[in-house]
């Protein structure tokens, strides 16, 4: 191993420059040298690289985002685009590439890969919704949880004062992780995620309990990607990202509008949005991210290609990219109904 590439793809995370870190600590250790890639797979199209030594990676630990930026490029989409990414590949004479990223970015990974197209890829896998399989936890997550957490415990003295509804939305496209974690860590009083149609009637009716045992105000968390039960999706547009993936959001709009409609209780919303992606990773996130990019690096250097680095209990194990992006792994319904004990 002489030349390591790394790219960070999809949305931004906090963590993503403790793997970077890690990565590049590794590689000066073994006399390797790192090539940074920026903008994900958008940088390896247009041969947008730079040289990463000890002091391009020095005091970014504590820093969100990610150094290299990002982009939600899809090569695919494009046919070309997949022989530039081959062609820049053999250009940069990498003997290995890392790829940090979500569903999408370790699912471009994971066609190259089996499309055998002679690029040696390592995953680490990222993402606030923690909604990957084959690892118990993403780094970023635990960030995202405390943030909506923070965020929830400061709406719910406004709500008690103005005996007001508030109706959170948190992110969540899929997969509910983040409505469901941080809604049982700030007491939530109803919790609606993708997994579960919202049934309006039910949730009317667990508000109007609490009014009636004398509780003026209620916290709602709802995932951005929830829907009605009658199968409607609240939509910001029509118009799909490079992956298909339609922009989600006003789902908390729509139902704070139906709760103040069939209950007549003042109802507010807030939307938490990318708030939850920014910042300074908390402590756990800084820590996984840092194993995570020391497991990636052993296995580039052990030629264990077609792999990326996992939390599996307290260990950091090493699991094939395919596994992670087979099937979103979605909130665990015992986890939610454990949730469902303080409803209403």
């Amino acid at each position: 191993m002489e030349r390591i590439g790394v790219l960070t793809g999809g949305g931004d995370c906090p963590g993503l420059n403790a793997v970077i870190r890690a990565v590049v600590r590794v590689a000066c250790q073994n006399k390797i040298k790192m090539i940074g890639i920026k903008n994900g797979w958008k940088g390896l199209i247009s041969n947008d690289t730079i040289e990463l030594d000890l002091n391009s990676v020095a005091g970014i630990l504590p820093k969100g985002g990610t150094i290299l930026g990002t982009s939600r490029t899809n090569p695919y989409k494009n046919g070309s685009e997949v022989a530039k990414v081959i062609e820049n590949y053999k250009k940069m004479k990498l003997d290995a590439l890392i790829a940090i990223g979500g569903e999408d970015t370790l699912g471009v990974a994971n066609k190259l890969i089996k499309e055998n197209k002679g690029l040696n890829i390592v995953g680490v896998p990222k993402t606030i919704d923690n909604d990957l399989s084959a690892t118990d936890f993403t780094f970023g997550f635990d960030t995202a949880v405390n943030i909506a957490t923070e965020a929830i415990d400061r709406l719910h003295t406004t709500a008690e004062s103005h005996h007001r509804i508030m109706v959170v939305e948190v992110m969540g496209r899929h997969a509910g992780w983040i409505a469901v974690y941080s809604g049982l860590a700030s007491g939530a009083d109803v919790i609606l995620i993708p997994e579960v149609p919202i049934d309006l009637d039910t949730v009317c009716e667990a508000l109007q309990k609490r009014k009636a045992r004398g509780k003026s105000f209620s916290i709602v968390v709802v995932a951005e990607g929830a829907t009605f039960k009658e199968g409607q999706v609240v939509l910001k547009e029509e118009k799909l990202d490079s992956f298909g993936h339609v922009r989600l959001g006003g789902i908390g709009e729509r139902l704070a509008d139906e709760i103040e409609k069939r209950t007549k209780f003042e109802t507010r919303v807030t939307v938490l949005g990318h708030i939850q992606r920014g910042g300074t990773p908390s402590a756990f996130d800084r820590v996984l991210a840092t194993r995570f990019g020391i497991k990636a690096m052993e296995l580039a250097l052990n030629k264990k290609f077609g792999y990326m680095a996992s939390l599996s209990g307290k260990d950091v194990v090493e699991e094939p990219i395919e596994k992670a992006v087979g099937t979103l792994k979605t909130v665990d319904m015992k986890l939610y109904d454990l949730a469902k004990i303080f409803f209403g």
